[in-house]
């Protein structure tokens, strides 16, 4: 069974994202070989990778030869508000809505570039992944949403397994709250 890897926001070719996003990087081409590079030690050719938006800035050739460096061959794309040239890119991609669900691994998951507050199921288990955001959004520590763009996680790729492991956390302490509140709101009768 294939590695499911989700990630966002490469912003490859993109000089300036250096610089907004405060990225450790001295110039373009650095930035570009180290995205490249920490993805393809991760996920393999026969893996599956989501990526959830803004994936290259630039020319459709530009983007085609990027995608060309990355072993993966079965790429999801979720689009990005970046991503008008690469979305022409139907051989490499295999082009998802702007808004998807999936299920994987039994798992219901909401996949979009933009974070969400709310999504279809979201009080019974399914999760969020996004882009967008670059790590700036603060993280709720009870929904089961979370940002797997690069920024997030040292310029590589999200594993399932990883994101498995943060989403029951956030909602095995949802459901402690919740079971604080319950019991808070109806206190114990005193019986002398």
């Amino acid at each position: 069974m294939p590695n499911i890897w989700f990630t966002a926001d490469f912003h490859l070719g993109h000089k300036n994202i250096i610089q907004y996003c405060n990225r450790p990087f001295e110039a373009v081409e650095e930035m570009n070989h180290t995205i490249i590079e920490r993805l393809n030690a991760c996920v393999k050719a026969n893996d599956i990778l989501y990526f959830l938006g803004d994936f290259c800035m630039g020319p459709k050739a530009r983007a085609a030869e990027l995608r060309r460096q990355i072993r993966c061959k079965k790429i999801f794309g979720v689009p990005g508000n970046h991503d008008k040239d690469t979305r022409k890119l139907i051989q490499e991609f295999s082009w998802l809505n702007d808004l998807a669900e999936v299920s994987l691994n039994g798992q219901r998951i909401v996949l979009c570039h933009y974070a969400m507050r709310v999504w279809n199921q979201s009080s019974h288990g399914a999760w969020h992944l996004y882009g967008h955001s670059h790590g700036r959004l603060p993280e709720s520590e009870i929904l089961p949403s979370m940002d797997v763009g690069v920024d997030t996680h040292e310029f590589s790729p999200w594993h399932f397994d990883e994101i498995n492991v943060r989403m029951t956390q956030k909602i095995e302490t949802a459901n402690e709250r919740r079971r604080r509140d319950t019991e808070s709101s109806h206190p114990k009768s005193y019986d002398p």
